[in-house]
């Protein structure tokens, strides 16, 4: 395969198999725009999610989760800056206030409730909302399942693969697994809704972890990758810090672009022509 693809949060109901009939006519619909095509069978997606799905009972494959699920620690802090970032970005979302600050017991009910009325998280309920931020809790804490889900990137990965591109907490998955194996043949990252820039709960978190050079944070190189494009929408609530390069370095090819209300969906990502140029490029020829 010349191109692997890495889905983000949320995509415990599927494998690789449905995510390839999802994601591939966006692929190659933005490669066409860039003026490259490619066939189904030069992609295939690395598909961690069901690593998430709780084993199947009666009562279906979701857990059942509200306000009182959301842990202190970790799960409670990135709601808290998901909420900041979703106040700034979209008039629809009534900003946290100052009683945040003292995080009275409420604020946990207020915070899921302005994000759910956010254009970003327009028909994902609380509960699903919520498992979201589990898996990345659980990814970032959980070295099986950290292990695992680079394991589905590696098993991906051929002698042929030229271009990774990751999306979401997918992006956090590659980066990490390409570091660990700077052998690879892949020559090109393309990281979509990317929250790798985002300090403490996430770029302080990465393995290898970033180096502190004089008062400055900066992140490892992944691995023998030579180019790596960051693709980011202004209003995606997930690429929280839109611009990496200030802790990965000038290399990183830094572009914005307009997915409208759909700022997160890798699927309007993918339809960019600035995306299909990225991989378009990495596939040569």
């Amino acid at each position: 395969m010349s191109i692997v693809l890495v889905h983000g949060i949320g995509k415990q109901l599927d494998g690789s198999v449905t995510l390839h009939s999802r994601l591939f006519p966006a692929l190659r619909q933005g490669l066409q725009f860039a003026g490259r095509d490619v066939a189904p069978d030069d992609v295939t997606v690395a598909s961690y999610g069901r690593l998430f799905r709780p084993e199947a009972e009666v009562l279906g494959p979701e857990a059942y989760f509200d306000a009182n699920d959301v842990e202190e620690g970790y799960e409670q802090e990135l709601l808290s800056v998901l909420w900041e970032r979703a106040g700034e970005v979209d008039d629809r979302v009534v900003p946290p206030g100052e009683e945040t600050l003292f995080r009275s017991p409420a604020w946990v009910q207020k915070a899921l409730y302005a994000l759910t009325m956010s254009r970003f998280w327009s028909g994902v309920g609380e509960r699903a909302f919520i498992g979201d931020l589990k898996q990345v809790r659980r990814y970032f804490t959980d070295d099986a399942v950290r292990a695992a889900a680079q394991a589905e990137v590696a098993a991906a990965v051929t002698p042929r693969t030229r271009v990774i591109v990751a999306h979401s907490l997918g992006s956090v998955v590659a980066y990490e697994a390409l570091c660990a194996n700077p052998d690879w043949p892949v020559t090109t990252l393309v990281t979509l809704g990317s929250p790798l820039g985002l300090r403490h709960l996430v770029l302080d978190r990465l393995r290898p972890a970033p180096k502190d050079e004089d008062g400055a944070v900066r992140a490892h190189w992944p691995g023998g990758v030579g180019s790596w494009t960051n693709i980011a929408d202004a209003g995606d609530l997930v690429a929280v810090v839109e611009d990496i390069r200030p802790f990965f370095g000038d290399r990183v090819g830094q572009i914005r672009v307009h997915n409208g209300s759909r700022a997160h969906d890798m699927r309007a990502y993918l339809t960019d022509a600035a995306t299909g140029r990225a991989i378009a490029e990495g596939l040569g020829g």
